[in-house]
């Protein structure tokens, strides 16, 4: 007889928005389960291997303050345990390895720990349970309400979870065919959703690409070049329709021109230097001779991966393209040490050396490759493109929403997809969550605790990044606390406006912002 496992909140996925939808859900005194597909919980942050997408307001506001309380504490660990230099030490803005898509690019098991400090309180009382290398494989629904969800763990045992609501927390929104949920994948037709850069035709196939990151330092002088791939002489001819280069090139398709767009592996005169893009150790900050090189994650345009998509295709499909994936990174490191042309006329970095034990793995590569877009639900409101796209907004300044239950912003960023090789980039405005957006059309008890939110193909490109899904993760898991105290429904709670009032009253007394600070709003209708 299969074990049964009770609680009042069931998480699956242990992602950034799994944990936060459990750290909020337990909060409130319920009894949470989270599982984790891998062997780290924290997804983009951890097993994912990709540092903070943020705002450049970050710093101020346009977050949750668990969030802000994430970022603090990832500073002071360094501060508390890494032998800093004093300037490093004092700078309120420490960015350990001063990576310049992030203004805080830190190693994966930094954030790690941090999750595990925070969800530390509640796996103490006995009111969170996280279970990892665990899968779903079955739901059992009874009149549009969730009543069970069967996992599978490493080991093949097989646990039934039952609880009063069931967050889908993973970064496929894999509990959505299993549980009959309504939803939509790739891109919508623009009869459909109405929007400006909306294909005329449905295609939901064409996601956009995954990216299998890995973590290499580079040590200048030593030889540590990898085994050539298996797969190196197809990615060293290949060359997408749809692009300029070759994929084995120091080019990279620039989203907002279409045209490729020239890089270097290191800052070269007037060209950008694509090392310090995502690098989390700067050794230069820490005291000399602690750190060998600079560490960096590879997480590159040259390794975006849209042969095809891994999601509602055959199993074999779905093993072929994550190898492919994963053949991919592999073979951009075997370029970068073999072949990739230097400035002095030379070509190949062969100093640079795979660190598995910055992600916890054996080969070097992230546990999970990153996942840009997910399977969204059918929501009561749809986030569309003209609620965020700048120009769009013009002087209307940012859209607000009676139901607010929280805030982001990120510009509109497509990468390629699979199917048409869409690549799209738009300056977008600050946005809000609408709780709308959280509620499937049918099924009552079954959340989205992450990128699978009633967005469109576009939005995702904005509301994909972390700190959105955080408080994604976050408010959904209030959400179900909040439904569970007042025995109410997620959709009562948007319907009736008392009851709205008080879960928004519940999510700012815990820090979560609901509208934008008005100077933001000012500027951009000035500028509008």
């Amino acid at each position: 007889m299969t074990k049964q496992i009770n609680a009042d909140v069931v998480v699956i996925g242990g992602g950034i928005g799994g944990c936060t939808a459990a750290l909020a859900a337990a909060k409130l005194g319920n009894k949470v389960i989270m599982t984790e597909e891998t062997k780290w919980i924290g997804g983009q942050l951890t097993s994912q291997a990709v540092p903070p997408d943020e705002h450049k307001w970050i710093e101020q506001f346009g977050c949750t303050s668990t969030y802000r309380e994430f970022r603090n504490r990832v500073r002071d660990y360094y501060r508390t345990n890494y032998p800093l230099k004093e300037e490093a030490k004092a700078n309120p803005l420490l960015n350990p390895g001063n990576g310049w898509v992030s203004r805080l690019a830190h190693e994966p098991k930094v954030a790690l720990a941090i999750l595990y400090d925070m969800l530390m309180p509640y796996l103490s009382n006995g009111k969170l349970t996280i279970m990892l290398e665990t899968v779903p494989v079955a739901a059992q629904v009874e009149d549009d309400v969730v009543k069970q969800v069967t996992i599978e763990r490493s080991n093949q045992e097989r646990l039934v979870l039952t609880g009063k609501y069931f967050l889908d927390a993973t970064e496929c929104g894999d509990l959505l065919p299993l549980a009959g949920v309504e939803y939509v994948t790739g891109a919508e037709a623009k009869s459909v959703t109405g929007e400006y850069h909306a294909p005329k035709e449905a295609n939901p196939q064409d996601m956009q690409s995954i990216t299998h990151v890995f973590a290499v330092e580079y040590l200048e002088g030593e030889d540590h070049t990898i085994d050539k791939p298996e797969q190196y002489e197809f990615w060293k001819q290949y060359q997408a329709p749809f692009l300029g280069h070759q994929q084995l090139s120091w080019y990279a398709p620039d989203a907002s021109t279409g045209r490729s767009k020239p890089f270097e592996m290191f800052h070269h005169e007037d060209l950008w230097g694509l090392w310090d893009y995502r690098r989390i150790i700067d050794r230069s900050i820490y005291e000399e001779g602690f750190y060998d090189g600079d560490i960096s994650l590879i997480n590159w345009p040259q390794n975006d991966y849209w042969l095809g998509s891994i999601i509602d295709v055959s199993a074999e499909e779905r093993r072929k393209h994550l190898e492919g994936a994963r053949e991919l990174s592999l073979s951009v490191l075997y370029w970068l040490q073999t072949e990739a042309p230097r400035p002095d006329g030379g070509k190949g970095y062969p100093g640079l050396r795979l660190r598995p034990d910055i992600l916890g793995t054996e080969d070097g590569l992230a546990m999970h490759p990153y996942i840009r877009e997910s399977r969204r639900i059918k929501a009561e409101f749809t986030i569309v493109e003209e609620y965020i796209n700048a120009e769009a907004r013009g002087s209307d300044g940012i859209k607000e929403y009676e139901d607010s239950v929280g805030v982001g912003s990120y510009h509109i960023d497509l990468h390629p997809t699979t199917v048409t090789g869409q690549f799209f980039y738009t300056e977008s405005y600050p946005f809000e969550i609408p709780l709308g957006s959280l509620i499937p059309i049918r099924v009552k008890n079954l959340l989205p605790a992450c990128k699978n939110i009633g967005a469109t193909h576009i939005t995702n490109g904005c509301i994909r990044v972390h700190p959105v899904e955080w408080n994604i993760g976050e408010s959904v898991g209030y959400l179900a606390g909040f439904a569970i105290r007042k025995n109410v429904s997620p959709r009562q709670v948007r319907e009736d406006r008392l009851l709205l009032q008080e879960f928004q009253q519940l999510l700012v007394e815990r820090g979560i912002e609901l509208h934008w600070d008005a100077s933001v709003n000012a500027s951009l209708v000035a500028k509008g």
